[in-house]
């Protein structure tokens, strides 16, 4: 559970600093109080005052007045939101204080609702921030990949040269191999970085709405169409539209797609005429598209729009270098979202990762490794630890054996994923028939590989 929200309240008014920290602990704040603005600018300097999110802060102070102490606020923290404060204060003043970097200007006497919505606006934009920079920093860091491997050098360079270019790349390789966050990586390293970056999958979209979820609708233009829809193209535009498992559109989708690439306008679902989009597409798949262009099954037309650069993503198990610092970086990650104390792998544990094929790739060891960390009751991690992984490579010595499970679900979980691999490999991987054998609708088919960490794959 996130831990209840710092603010700091300066104020020389003993009774705004009551009033206004009573209503803010009220609605579950912290607040640490100061009177005057040195005091304030001690408390960011001091450890303990790295976990102040947000300060309010009159702006008529005796000895340092407020706007020189938002001054030194920011320089110490550019990142912390700081809303001002202020009975009588001139345009002039809240346009400095603006300058500055306020976040906002409140008047005294304080409507306590306005102030809460502030407030709260205040957090969650600064929050935002906080985790776009985050993201930028690890995904332009290389932690999402950690290119130990001569195929992922070779595979970041290419991302270095395309990224900033408006080519359209197509990306192809096994499920799980992590060709989003490759197209992620484009969109970050691109002019278009600050635009939207707008995701579809193609497999999980039932054939009757994916046109609708693509283009947009008009209201009342089918049944359940009770708003208009933008559609994905006009979200993504000015940005990066990324169109997961393309080898999964329907040939009628494909043309409309086609069509949209090639005059740069979308016509939405029940008419209002067409709308021009400036998107750069980014598509990816799993699938031969050379083969399902044989087999008429894809437009050629529409293969040589997607692939002005083709970029294949190695499955893992051509990357085993790369294999055991993943895990690491993932246990990490892990631990501290959920709060967990650090852990390792140990010996046998890194033996059996590096023994296994990894038919899910990198999201199958992701999923791994959350279970390992959840689960896990020491600090070492053992084979035990590795569920199904590690039951797997028991069975090659016999076939009756199976983990211990801790509850029923779990032992449910197990049996569930080992029934649905089954029938993948018995189908090849087609997963039509798949959902057909098991009784199941093919979106929620994908819906429980996921949660149960299976990728599926074509054999």
């Amino acid at each position: 559970m996130r831990p209840p929200t710092t603010i700091l309240l300066v104020d020389d008014e003993p009774g705004i600093r009551r009033s206004l920290g009573e209503a803010l602990k009220d609605e579950g704040y912290q607040v640490v109080k100061a009177e005057r603005g040195e005091q304030a600018v001690d408390l960011l300097h001091n450890p303990d005052g790295e976990g102040i999110e947000l300060v309010l802060l009159d702006v008529w102070l005796p000895g340092q007045d407020g706007l020189e102490t938002l001054k030194q606020a920011k320089q110490l923290r550019p990142e912390l939101p700081v809303v001002m404060i202020s009975g009588h204060a001139s345009i002039d003043t809240a346009l400095q204080a603006t300058k500055l970097g306020a976040f906002d200007f409140l008047e005294k006497p304080i409507d306590l609702d306005r102030l809460l919505l502030v407030v709260g606006n205040a957090l969650r934009q600064s929050r935002l921030e906080q985790e776009n920079q985050r993201l930028h920093a690890e995904v332009e860091g290389g932690r999402f990949f950690l290119a130990d491997s001569p195929a992922m050098r070779r595979l970041m360079a290419d991302v270095t040269l395309v990224a900033p270019t408006e080519g359209r790349v197509l990306l192809t390789g096994e499920n799980g191999s992590g060709k989003e966050e490759v197209a992620r990586l484009l969109h970050l390293q691109s002019p278009r970085k600050d635009a939207p970056f707008v995701e579809v999958n193609c497999a999980a979209i039932p054939e009757e709405l994916i046109e609708s979820e693509l283009f947009g609708h008009q209201k009342g233009a089918f049944t359940g169409a009770i708003r208009d829809q933008k559609g994905k193209f006009r979200e993504a535009d000015g940005g990066t539209l990324f169109l997961d498992e393309v080898g999964d559109m329907s040939l009628k989708t494909q043309a409309k797609v086609l069509r949209a690439l090639q005059e740069g306008r979308v016509e939405p679902v029940g008419g209002g005429g067409a709308v021009g989009v400036d998107v750069r597409v980014i598509a990816a798949t799993n699938k031969d598209l050379a083969g399902e262009i044989t087999r008429g099954r894809f437009r050629e037309d529409l293969y040589f729009r997607l692939a002005v650069v083709p970029l294949r993503v190695p499955p893992l198990r051509e990357r085993p270098e790369d294999i055991l610092p993943l895990a690491e970086a993932f246990i990490s990650r892990i631990g501290h979202q959920y709060g967990r104390p650090p852990k390792h792998l140990g010996p046998e544990a890194k033996d059996t990762l590096l023994r296994h094929d990894w038919p899910g790739n990198v999201r199958e060891l992701k999923n791994l490794m959350e279970r390992a960390v959840i689960l896990g009751r020491g600090s070492e991690l053992g084979p035990r630890d590795l569920g199904p992984l590690a039951t797997r490579h028991l069975q090659e010595q016999d076939p009756f054996s199976f983990p211990e499970f801790t509850s029923l679900k779990e032992a449910r979980d197990w049996f569930e994923a080992q029934y649905l691999q089954r029938e993948m490999r018995f189908q090849n991987g087609n997963m039509t028939r798949v959902a057909e054998r098991v009784g199941m609708d093919r979106s929620n088919l994908y819906k429980r590989l996921k949660a149960l960490g299976i990728e599926p794959r074509e054999s």
